[in-house]
């Protein structure tokens, strides 16, 4: 029992910690997925994206340089599985997109926001905590159970045991696993890599490209710690199990899900099968480090709603967010570098969702400006 205490323990202030470097660094470097699509949808600028491609490819290779030592096994992640809801997927991403473009920020933002002293992204990430655990176990769950998840394609009756990449390239071209895991891997990752660091731009502002290492090695942290670190023997069951994760299985960083389970811990603070895990500990690490460098930099405002108009429109963007993450089984940072990081091919699917969902809302706010 006191093993596993310990190994809970780790995961769980093992998240926290790189939790809390995240904060700092997305908050030094302005990391915001949000921006980064603005940008480029209004001002033609890439910088931020090629901050995100960058730790996307990072991401990428590292995680699959773990899978392939035989040190984590991805297979069990939740992003891998051969049932494709596609429908979720694609409605989730949309629809997140649209809520963190109205929002101004996505979950990640406002988790950094609120450490640097935005009590308008408080308010926000309650909403989405809100929304979020609807999705989950309420009203909204209903429905995404009842009419979105049922859409799926199985996989499997193509012979396929998951849907990464990898296992549908092999399929198609006969490769070995490892071979194709390979190609994929290095191919994309060093594709999106040598995108990103061709501008001379990003290339000389060295705070952004190194945040972006930085981020993209935290991912892959995540995964270790969880999939590894915190694989053990259960002493109840004997048997293998991943400790202090909300999924049961590894996990990496994500926003989405885990404010409901903040919410959640809260409310029922005295129920004793509730305890804090990597989720919940990585959402507090980020604003604790986020306020870190707000302090350290005297960066630290306090901020409100500018206007009841302000107030509405977040609070929609905050449910719609809640909504849509938990539907595409996660955000900018759950699906857009952890999911990606798998080479899942549902994460391809919301990472797309999530951008055509923005850009297009980014498109009719200036349409109706």
């Amino acid at each position: 029992m006191n093993e596993a205490s310990d190994l809970s323990g780790m995961v769980v202030w093992g998240g926290f910690a790189l939790a809390f470097v995240f904060g700092a660094v997305a908050n030094k470097t302005n990391f915001c997925t949000m921006g980064a699509i603005s940008d480029v949808v209004n001002m033609e600028h890439w910088g931020r994206m090629r901050m995100w491609l960058l730790a996307m490819a990072v991401a990428m290779l590292g995680t699959n340089l773990l899978y392939q030592l035989g040190l984590i096994d991805l297979s069990k992640s939740i992003y891998v599985r051969p049932s494709l809801p596609w429908l979720s997927l694609v409605l989730g991403g949309v629809v997140f997109g649209i809520g963190m473009t109205i929002a101004a920020g996505c979950v990640n933002k406002n988790l950094v926001r609120l450490g640097a002293g935005s009590l308008r992204s408080l308010v926000v990430l309650v909403f989405v905590a809100i929304s979020a655990y609807m999705t989950l176990k309420g009203l909204f769950g209903q429905w995404r159970a009842s009419y979105l998840d049922p859409v799926t394609l199985d996989l499997a009756q193509w012979g396929l045991a998951g849907q990464t990449l990898p296992q549908i390239l092999a399929k198609l071209t006969g490769l070995a696993a490892k071979p194709a895991l390979l190609a994929s891997a290095v191919v994309l990752s060093l594709g999106l890599a040598a995108f990103a660091l061709k501008d001379k731009r990003f290339r000389g502002n060295v705070v952004q490209w190194l945040g972006a290492v930085v981020l993209g090695l935290l991912i892959v942290a995540g995964w270790y710690l969880t999939g590894h670190l915190g694989h053990g023997e259960s002493p109840e069951t004997m048997e293998m199990v991943y400790f202090a994760t909300n999924t049961r299985t590894l996990e990496s960083f994500s926003f989405v899900a885990p404010t409901a389970f903040s919410l959640e811990l809260l409310m029922l603070w005295t129920d004793q099968s509730l305890h804090v895990s990597f989720g919940i500990a990585s959402a507090i690490g980020v604003v604790l480090g986020s306020l870190a460098y707000a302090l350290a930099s005297r960066q630290f405002r306090w901020e409100g709603f500018a206007s009841m108009e302000d107030l509405r429109t977040q609070l929609l963007g905050a449910v719609l967010m809640g909504f849509g993450g938990v539907t595409a089984l996660g955000c900018t940072v759950g699906q857009g570098l952890t999911g990606i990081s798998t080479l899942a091919l549902g994460s391809f699917i919301v990472l797309a969702g999530i951008i055509g969902g923005a850009a297009a809302t980014m498109h009719y706010q200036n349409w109706r400006a």
